[in-house]
């Protein structure tokens, strides 16, 4: 077995920790944040712009992945890591996202990206939250698996624990995750309840088939469900937590808001197993991943910093952001005879080459050379985020607040 984790500090007064995953492809530090490379390819990015910026970790979709190319041609050529030249630690979904982005996602007009807390949006009133239905779902879940339409051509895929964990050996990644049904913060305690219980039995077959398949060089993490109730996920913690999964990740509804969010954290992280590592899937705000941090979690992945960046929103320093979130509009026409880099501070190719101004002309000019350039600052700037962090932890001065306060 060529998985270990091993915890190198802890943070008084919190629950943080730094410590190194160790891989077949190679060490992570963490806490740490994986880059999103949903169709083998993170957005603009080459895998020596990836190396250039210090990312350790990036995540690919199977769902995607499973419809094109297809993950047997992917395995016949090599496995994944062949196949988009990345030879660094890889972790890939489950498909169970999928479950909750065609499905409930749809139904309910939430998501993981722009408003996965409904009750955080603007005018937000709960009594109203039900009235956000957008569509009709693309999925279709019984108790042995879920049935999808394609979104690229409409032709129907099966996946099911089984299914999802062959597609996955095929892939080859270094950490996959079990097959779950992630739920929305709009769904009710009875049906969270319904969707946590299937999500458990699910799990079992995963390591029944990962076992069947004596895979040692990947590694399997189960998947805590039971939204924002805490009686589920105190259960969901204790059920998955009890299996014998090489880590653990928290997914599905995080509550209708941050501060449910905090507290679905604060119930499920200390049910699980100390030794082993805690990824918390789809979330990449700064704070989030502080607040995250200073409750145990070690793992992080978002494709937000990338979306972002093709937008327009370029993180940088808390002194010179336009918000809280860190990130300023490049496209303001206060840039356009900016000479400064966009953060004097960063140490990127895009900071140590051009100006706001020439960026804020290319955003502009829907030049593509302008998603290669944002996407690199916003990246490097995650990851100087998350070397912070880890040197905090290791100094014993990690502070949720002299982080907000930065």
């Amino acid at each position: 077995m060529t998985f270990s984790f091993e915890i190198t500090a802890r943070a008084p007064s919190t629950r943080a920790r730094a410590g190194i995953l160790h891989t077949a492809h190679g060490d992570i530090e963490t806490p740490a944040f994986m880059a999103v490379a949903t169709q083998a390819a993170v957005k603009a990015l080459t895998p020596e712009d990836l190396q250039s910026i210090g990312v350790q970790l990036i995540i690919a979709n199977t769902y995607h992945l499973a419809l094109r190319p297809g993950s047997e041609k992917i395995a016949e050529l090599g496995g994944l890591h062949a196949f988009m030249n990345w030879q660094h630690p890889l972790m890939t979904d489950s498909g169970g996202f999928q479950v909750f982005s065609l499905g409930a996602a749809i139904r309910d007009g939430v998501g993981k990206i722009a408003d996965i807390f409904p009750a955080e949006q603007a005018g937000a009133r709960e009594e109203n939250f039900p009235s956000q239905s957008k569509g009709v779902p693309l999925c279709k879940i019984d108790d042995d698996g879920v049935t999808f339409r394609s979104h690229l051509d409409g032709t129907l895929m099966r996946l099911d624990p089984e299914r999802s964990i062959t597609i996955q050996h095929q892939l080859g990644a270094d950490l996959i995750l079990a097959f779950d049904e992630c739920t929305s913060p709009l769904d009710s305690y009875e049906y969270t309840r319904a969707a946590m219980e299937r999500t458990h039995r699910w799990a079992e077959r995963c390591l029944e088939q990962h076992a069947r398949a004596r895979r040692d060089d990947q590694s399997l993490f189960g998947i805590v469900q039971g939204g924002a109730y805490r009686d589920l996920r105190e259960e969901s913690a204790r059920v998955i937590g009890g299996l014998p999964f090489d880590g653990f990740a928290i997914g599905g509804s995080l509550g209708k808001s941050k501060k449910e969010m905090h507290a679905v954290l604060d119930w499920t992280i200390p049910r699980l197993p100390d030794s082993k590592p805690r990824h918390l899937l789809g979330i990449g705000e700064l704070q989030d991943i502080v607040e995250g941090v200073a409750r145990g979690v070690d793992l992080f992945d978002c494709a937000s910093p990338t979306r972002w960046a093709r937008n327009g929103a370029l993180l940088v320093a808390r002194e010179i952001a336009e918000n809280a979130e860190q990130r300023i509009a490049i496209s303001n026409a206060r840039y356009a005879l900016d000479p400064a880099p966009i953060d004097p501070t960063c140490d990127c190719y895009t900071c140590q080459h051009f100006s706001r101004a020439y960026l804020h002309h290319l955003h502009r000019a829907r030049e593509l050379s302008y998603y290669r350039l944002a996407s690199l600052h916003n990246l490097r700037f995650m990851m100087r985020w998350m070397r912070d962090l880890r040197a905090a932890i290791r100094a014993g001065t990690f502070s949720v607040q002299r982080l907000a306060d930065r």
